[in-house]
Parts: C-alpha cells; structure tokens; sequence
C-alpha cells in the first residue's frame, strides 16, 4: 500500500502587527482546488521562512525525553516479538532487550494552536473510497488510503468482533494476539496467517485485556480472571464495583480502575500464590478509565470526574488531584519525566513535576475532536511518536517534542484502543470492531534468540 507523504509545514507564533497575506498559505491551494492561480492574495506553497516580527516558537526551556526502556513508561512491551515475515505477520519469542536509544535534549514547542496558525491543511479521507464507489480517482483531493503520512505502513486488517474493541494482548512468546470487545468475547488470531484461532464467550462485557508474560488479565463486571496461555493455570478475583475498566500491574500488585470510580488493589500471596485484595482506594467520583504505573512507585489514575489521581504504590495513599480537565480523562501515558494525559474536553495536556513538589500542565494541545486514547512509540531513527485517537476516527501521529504530524490512520469508526509492540510494531481497535495491524517503517526486526 503506498504511503502518502504529508507535506511539513513550520510553526510559527505571531508577534506584533498582522502578517502579510503572502506569508499565509492558500487552504484552497492546500486543498488542490484554488482557479486564482498567481492573482491569489495568499501563498502558494508551504510557509516561507519568518519575517521581521515573527519568531519561531522554539525557544522553551530543554526538555529530556528517553526511550520506552525508561522506567517512567508503562510497560508498553511484553517481551514478543512480532515481525512481519512468514506471513501476514509472525511472532517469535525474543529474550535480548530491545536496541538502546540514546537521550537526547529536546526542546518543546510551546505556542498555542490559534486560528491564524495554518500549520497544514487538514487531511480527510474519501468517503466514497471508503464506499468503493469513488468516480474521481486520482483526480480525488481526498486520501484513498487507510493512513496518510510517512514512516509506517498497515500489515494486517482483522475483522470478526460485532462491537467496539476495548483491550488488545500480545504475550510473551505467544503466537497468537488476542483482543475483546464491547460484543461478550475474546478472541484469539494467528499471528502468521492473520486468521481467527479461537474465541471464548463472557458472561458480560469485556471492559479491559492486559498481559504480564504468559498471563493473561481480563476485566469483566465484578470479576477479574486470569489464565496462562502456556500452562493453562487461571485465577479470578471478585471485584465489586461494576465493570472493571482499566487495570495495572506493578511488581507483584494488581490494580483495577472501577465503573464506581474505585481503585482496588491485589498483592499476591507468595505462600499460596493467589493475589489477596489488600486496599479499597475511594478517591474518584465516576469511572476509572485509565490506570498507568511510573517512575519513583507511582500509579496514575484517569476517571470520568476529569480529574487525575497521583498513587504511591507502596502505601496505596494519594498524593496529588490533577484538576485541568473538564471532561472524563480517557488516557495517560508517562514519558521520562512527563505525564501526558488525553480527555474527551478536546484537549492533550503534559504535566511536568516543579521544584516545590507540585505538577503543573506544561505544554497543551487544543482540537475540534475529542481524545479517546494515547500510546507512545519509537521510529526507526529512535525518535519519540505519540499516537493519538480522536473521535474523527484518526489516529495521528506526533513527534515529540514539537507535536508535528507524522502521519494519520483512519478508521471505520473511532479508535479506542491502542497497543505498542516491540520491533515498530502498533495495534488498533475501533469502535466497529476491526483490529488494524502497523508497523514502523525500518523498525528493526529482532532475530529469535
């Protein structure tokens, strides 16, 4: 499938009087369709360089971002590998630790998205394409492509849950992916053919799936069970709250984010090797959507109240109350010494520790779409990606720390799931019940040990 090379436009932050018309590109040359030719009052072309009363808005304080083996990530990887030879996609059981990135300083860009900003035209796919029935064909100004952008390419598209996809898993050593829906099942694909190997019917809707080495976690109302796809061991939990949706995992604790907005906390009994329910945290007022484990023994928590909740892991008390949202937080991430946190208020915000031992909002991203999940990557060349879902049914693609479009996925309907794998490869679920299978372009594909 061919990739569709976006077009990079510079960022720039106005000072002073209005710009001249000139330095403002054309949306409708943007678009493909402006009939004023050399007459056009605007710019033809991507924005020249800055003039006099213009800076480019690059001059923030440094900050550090590392890679995904930084002990503030979530636990993105679960130690598979899935490569994309023998077959649609395969994977084989990987032991080495993923290639090293070296930190490097990075600074942000911190100007505000304002409406004289054209930055780049906005990129939509064709809705007939999407049809199949698009007369226009490469005289079409819309993209007929599945994603847009450079860098990263679709490798399978898995089709065969009836409602939208709430969790996907890879475990360690495991040839097959597994995902759950909002439809009562799990199922279970080969990672070589892309084809349906298994499913297995619940008995209510599955509101989460994460997996720590063979083990697999589901989140189920009132009910959190467990099962080792190697030796077929299982263990469940009761968990009373609702449906359970979200869960973490830190060492040997076993956290789950509630539907009553309570955070239930299980260790596990060396002795009998069960998990016991240790703590009942009663904080949040709506739903625990998002649950992620960082550096220095935190846990943070994301809920529908728009607030989100700073955990100390080893005496389960909070510590902070992040109140900028306004609307229900749908998904954080940690990046090195960052939280960035995505809510349904249209907003991206990254939240950064100060000296006195507060957190603050540091950086945010306005938009005309909500935000439905995050994930963090790396591209071949070992630079930081944020994938970001809104509920225009992109997912796009930033690079950090200038948040500068990489790319953009479309979908179906809107992506609420997103999973990273190790050697480039990412995967989505949508709300029409579709798993999409990506990879990083020149990620490397680490050999079997």
């Amino acid at each position: 499938m061919e990739v569709m090379a976006a077009k990079k436009v510079s960022v720039f932050h106005r000072m002073g009087a209005q710009p001249a018309k000139k330095s403002v590109v054309c949306r409708y040359w943007a678009n493909g369709n402006c009939i004023k030719g050399d007459n056009c009052d605007y710019f033809h072309g991507e924005r020249p360089p800055p003039q006099t009363g213009y800076v480019h808005y690059n001059q923030a304080r440094s900050k550090t971002w590392t890679n995904t083996n930084s002990s503030c990530n979530p636990k993105y990887g679960n130690g598979s590998s899935l490569s994309n030879k023998g077959g649609k996609f395969s994977n084989a059981s990987y032991q080495k630790p993923p290639r090293k990135v070296s930190t490097k300083s990075l600074t942000f860009v911190r100007s505000e998205l304002e409406k004289n900003d054209t930055r780049k035209a906005p990129i939509k796919q064709c809705g007939d394409w999407v049809r199949g029935n698009c007369v226009r064909g490469d005289k079409c100004r819309y993209v007929h492509s599945w994603f847009s952008g450079s860098g990263f390419a679709m490798l399978a598209k898995l089709e065969g849950h009836a409602k939208g996809i709430t969790g996907i898993a890879l475990p360690s050593g495991c040839d097959k992916l597994y995902s759950c829906s909002k439809d009562k099942s799990i199922r279970a694909w080969d990672c070589n053919s892309g084809q349906l190997a298994g499913s297995v019917s619940t008995v209510g809707e599955v509101g989460c799936l994460i997996n720590e080495g063979a083990w697999l976690f589901v989140g189920l109302p009132n009910v959190v069970k467990a099962w080792n796809i190697q030796n077929q061991a299982e263990f469940f939990v009761n968990a009373p709250g609702g449906l359970v949706c979200s869960l973490a995992l830190d060492n040997d604790k076993l956290f789950a984010g509630m539907e009553d907005g309570t955070i239930l906390v299980w260790k596990l009994n060396a002795e009998s090797n069960t998990p016991e329910l240790i703590a009942m945290l009663k904080e949040h007022h709506g739903a625990v959507c998002t649950l992620v484990v960082g550096a220095n023994n935190r846990l943070y928590s994301g809920s529908k109240d728009s607030t989100i909740k700073v955990w100390d892991t080893y005496n389960l008390q909070c510590l902070h109350t992040l109140s900028g949202h306004t609307k229900d937080v749908t998904s954080l991430v940690c990046w090195d010494s960052y939280l960035i946190s995505a809510s349904l208020d249209k907003t991206l915000k990254v939240w950064s520790a100060t000296e006195s031992g507060t957190i603050k909002v540091d950086y945010e991203i306005k938009d005309d779409y909500e935000v439905n999940a995050l994930c963090g990557i790396h591209d071949a060349e070992g630079k930081p990606i944020l994938l970001c879902a809104y509920s225009d049914n992109t997912v796009r693609l930033y690079e950090l720390p200038s948040f500068t479009e990489r790319g953009r996925i479309f979908s179906k309907g809107k992506v609420e799931v997103i999973e990273v794998g190790i050697d480039g490869l990412f995967f989505t679920g949508d709300a029409n019940g579709d798993v999409s299978v990506w990879k990083m372009i020149g990620a490397p594909c680490m050999a079997e040990s």
